[in-house]
């Protein structure tokens, strides 16, 4: 065999085929082959080639992994031939390092027989050896060193494998050859996984068939295997003769066969497939395509690939088949309740009463869903797959706008609000312009990506078998509007749903509201569903569509021109430096921790596919623009007491860096330019601030990008202008009007606003000269004995406060008529530094309330209204609480949480 593989090597396909006969030869002729092989290729051996005595071999990761152990434990045996203990260390060390390599590439929990076999020769040595004493006095020091290393070691590994060693000990080499055959099998079938076409899947069989491979009138015809002509050979006869009994018979062979070792999981769709062709009654065509769907679901039985993609639109238009059915026979009740009787299926289409059938339409949907999520983040987002993927989505929403039809005629409502979440997680992150081409993309596939199936079951044209008509609809209706379809949807939701699909759809809803910039909607959705008390004890899915919307949330509000409420619900995100893992947009690396191969499996599982991300560049800008307009003016006001009101920490640790370095070059990423505004605007400059600013690139993405622009200049000027005032008051006695409007490129009218909501909130000590249009400055100076009694009273003020809310969350609420109090200065950090401790475990962040620039009991004139809501802050570090926390954090600039709630729901105070 050998020579005729080395004789004829001009021929590919010849050498293809007879390597293949060499692999099946096994052990037995391989001295034979190995010296026929030297002999032919001692003078024409190629220079590249460095052994003529080895087979080339194309080895699975799996395969290596398990062969590195194997070298590994070899290695351990030679060590102990020789009581080298101090090699034994490190082979021992070496091979639990290759086990975790070995579990990542199995992604399974069961450690391999291979590491349990040589634990248990490992211990049994080390037994030995302890117990010859004589032996142990006459080794050397470092040999005697790394025993009793070693003895430690293994006693501390040996105790998390406890179970698997007894076992093993038992029943030593029963566990070994299964293993290695399940292995073997695994690997076959994953080969098979991701197979595009089942007709390139070789079957053994067809090699016995190959002569009846035949030319006629000039083309080739389909080679078929032995279980085909099988099947053929059964139902080839007259349709009469085929009974529900023959289909049904076949029918439980083949699922009793499922899940078995030498099944095709292909070869078994296909047989089903088939066997709906010859199906005698609607009720038993109806139980073979649930479980057609079934098995092309077992088709990718792994977690961390996908569904072929040929495979799920044939589950798709197999569903819409099931559909059809339904609606042409609606005494047929599907149900996976009730186990209905064994020869229910054999009731006809002129049965009156109701026919039973075991199936979940939701269920399958459902798994159709996450198939189609599962392979959008396995797809490489920058290759043309991935945009022929995502053309499959009106296929995915026809069939789940059919469900939900179906499941609203017969009255099963809860079923109906479970399917329309899954349209609407398709939908709500989609701007308007998005919505359109997706509409006119199903528009433009009305006559393409039809079901093939029903056209493929009438070819046997026989009246005697079931033959079913397309009556559900091949193509989603979309609304104009995507706003009109996710009030239809939601609104369903909200009155059928069980609590996580309402709040699901609740954060969808909010999402795509802060999408359309309708800021206060999101916001008086997000506080009347109480949903930032609760989201931390909710699935960790759900803590990351409650992060999306809060960044959303946040980017609306800094669209609209709220720069304390953008500041508010991104600053918790960027707290913790983890908006990556908190967006599921992709892994933070941290150096204080390492995660387990579990936990990566798990995170990366849980990634959002690349056309949902919410851009992180913008998102920064965003947030460290609205943080430089918040503390550049905060820094000027309190420059001898900078440390004590700080607003964001994130920027003010990202300024103290910047400020220590030596040299500072031009700006290149988002933070650089922020830095490099904020040096100038400390300065007055503001133009050269918004002209750094105004240089990102992100502001492309944003649609109304002047506007925004606009809206940020404006907001610079002012800040600017505040900034100004509060570091130069010292040096005037008095300042003229038409000064400032020359400095700050503002009008008169801006001008005297903004200082006068100065003068009003006490921020600028202060006033005007009507007469001569200027600004005359008091110079007022408390002693030391005046601050600090100014200080303890603030402290007690809000100590009283705190005391009084307590109280009346324990009763109730809402029972107490509160005086606003004044915390100039004063925010709960500071408080909490002074030991006063108030309500550990709220989920609110508590901050300053209405220093007449913030809240909505600010003074008249002041500042505009800011929203002065914290939105259940709290933070957690855990790996599994992905929660941000969001909404708007307890910073000085905001009112007490449990006060701005109970004004919200109850209109009480304000």
């Amino acid at each position: 065999m050998a020579s005729r593989f080395w004789g004829q090597g001009d021929s590919e396909s010849d050498e293809e085929s007879d390597y293949g006969d060499e692999i099946e030869d096994g052990e037995a002729d391989e001295p034979a082959a190995q010296t026929a092989e030297n002999k032919y290729l001692r003078g024409t051996a190629s220079d590249s080639d460095e052994s003529d005595d080895q087979k080339r071999v194309v080895r699975s990761a799996k395969d290596k992994r398990f062969e590195e152990m194997s070298a590994t434990v070899d290695q351990m045996k030679n060590a102990m031939k020789i009581n080298d203990w101090v090699s034994l260390q490190e082979s021992f060390d070496k091979m639990n390092k290759q086990l975790e390599k070995v579990m990542r590439v199995m992604e399974s929990e069961k450690v391999p027989t291979l590491y349990i076999k040589a634990l248990v020769m490992l211990e049994d040595f080390l037994n030995q050896a302890l117990a010859n004493k004589e032996a142990k006095k006459k080794m050397s020091s470092s040999n005697a060193k790394a025993l009793n290393a070693m003895k430690q070691k293994l006693k501390k590994n040996n105790k998390q494998y406890e179970d698997q060693i007894n076992i093993y000990r038992e029943h030593p080499e029963s566990e070994e050859e299964p293993e290695a055959d399940e292995e073997s099998e695994e690997e076959e079938e994953s080969d098979l996984e991701f197979e595009e076409d089942p007709s390139k899947i070789v079957i053994s069989d067809e090699e016995e068939g190959v002569n009846d491979q035949s030319e006629k009138d000039g083309g080739w015809e389909k080679m078929m295997s032995k279980k085909d002509k099988l099947m053929d050979k059964q139902f080839a006869k007259d349709p009469s003769e085929i009974t529900w009994d023959i289909v049904n018979k076949k029918f439980k062979e083949i699922v009793a066969a499922r899940g078995r070792r030498g099944t095709g999981r292909f070869e078994q769709v296909e047989q089903l497939t088939f066997l709906t062709k010859v199906a005698k009654t609607p009720a038993q065509k109806l139980e073979i395509l649930f479980s057609v769907v079934s098995a092309q679901c077992d088709v990718n039985p792994g977690l961390s690939g996908h569904m072929p993609i040929h495979v799920w639109k044939n589950c798709v238009q197999n569903m819409l088949v099931i559909l059809d059915i339904l609606v042409q026979y609606p005494n047929i009740v599907v149900d996976d309740t009730a186990e209905p009787d064994e020869n229910e299926t054999q009731k006809g289409a002129d049965h009156n009463g109701p026919i039973q059938i075991w199936g979940n339409l939701v269920a399958f949907l459902e798994r159709m869903d996450i198939e189609f999520f599962k392979s959008l983040q396995c797809i490489d987002p920058h290759a043309r797959e991935y945009i022929e993927r995502l053309q499959d989505e009106p296929m995915f929403l026809v069939l789940a706008q059919n469900v939900q039809e179906y499941l609203e005629r017969v009255g099963d409502l809860k079923a109906a609000a479970k399917v329309a979440l899954r349209r609407v997680e398709l939908i709500y992150y989609k701007p308007q312009e998005v919505y359109d081409a997706m509409r006119k993309l199903a528009e433009q596939t009305e006559d393409g990506g039809n079901g093939e199936e029903p056209k493929v079951e009438e070819s046997r044209g026989s009246s005697a078998f079931v033959n079913t008509p397309e009556l559900v609809p091949r193509k989603p209706t979309f609304p104009e509007n995507s706003r009109t379809m996710m009030d239809a949807l939601v609104s369903l939701i909200y009155k059928s749903g069980d609590e996580r699909t309402k709040a699901r759809a609740m954060l969808c809803d909010i999402y795509h509201h802060a999408l359309l910039d309708e800021f206060a909607t999101s916001r008086d959705l997000l506080l009347m569903s109480h949903l930032q008390d609760n989201i931390q004890h909710m699935d960790i899915s759900s803590q990351i569509l409650f992060n999306r919307a809060m960044a959303q949330l946040g980017l609306c509000a800094f669209r609209v021109g709220l720069i304390t409420e953008a500041h508010g619900c991104l600053s918790e995100l960027y707290s913790g430096g983890r908006v990556k893992e908190l967006l599921a947009q992709g892994f933070s690396q941290s150096r204080y921790y390492e995660k387990t191969p579990e936990q990566e499996r798990l995170e990366r599982r849980r990634q959002m596919p690349y056309h949902m991300h919410i851009n992180l560049e913008l998102l920064e800008s965003v947030h460290l623009s609205c943080a430089m307009l918040l503390e550049v003016p905060s820094m000027a006001a309190n420059v001898l007491d900078d440390k004590r009101k700080v607003i964001s920490k994130t920027f003010r640790r990202l300024l103290d860096v910047s400020e220590r370095q030596t040299f500072t070059g031009p700006p290149e990423n988002v933070r650089d330019h922020v830095m490099a505004a904020t040096r100038a605007l400390r300065k007055g400059d503001f133009q050269k601030a918004f002209d750094v600013i105004e240089s990102l690139d992100v502001w492309k993405l944003l649609r109304n990008r002047d506007g925004v622009l606009g809206m940020l200049k404006a907001k610079i000027k002012e800040e600017a202008l505040r900034t100004y005032l509060f570091s130069y008051t010292s040096s005037y006695d008095s300042l003229g009007l038409d000064q400032l409007t020359k400095m700050f490129d503002l009008s008169a009218a801006e001008t005297k606003v903004i200082v006068s909501k100065m003068m009003i909130n006490d921020e600028l000590q202060a006033s005007w000269d009507q007469p001569t249009q200027c600004i005359v400055f008091h110079d007022l100076e408390h002693t030391r004995l005046q601050a600090l009694a100014f200080q303890l009273t603030e402290k007690l003020s809000i100590l009283a406060e705190s005391n009084e809310r307590a109280i009346e969350a324990k009763i109730g609420g809402g029972g107490l008529d509160l005086p606003q109090r004044r915390r100039d200065g004063q925010d709960f950090a500071n408080l909490a530094a002074s030991g006063v401790k108030w309500h550990e475990n709220s989920s609110f962040t508590h901050g300053r309330q209405g220093s007449g620039r913030s809240g909505y009991g600010g003074g008249g004139g002041g500042r505009p209204q800011v929203l002065g809501q914290a939105f259940g802050t709290s933070y957690s570090k855990g790996a599994s609480n992905l929660r941000a926390g969001g909404g708007y954090s307890g910073g000085s600039r905001y009112q007490d949480a449990p006060t701005r709630m109970v004004t919200l729901n109850k209109g009480a105070r304000a």
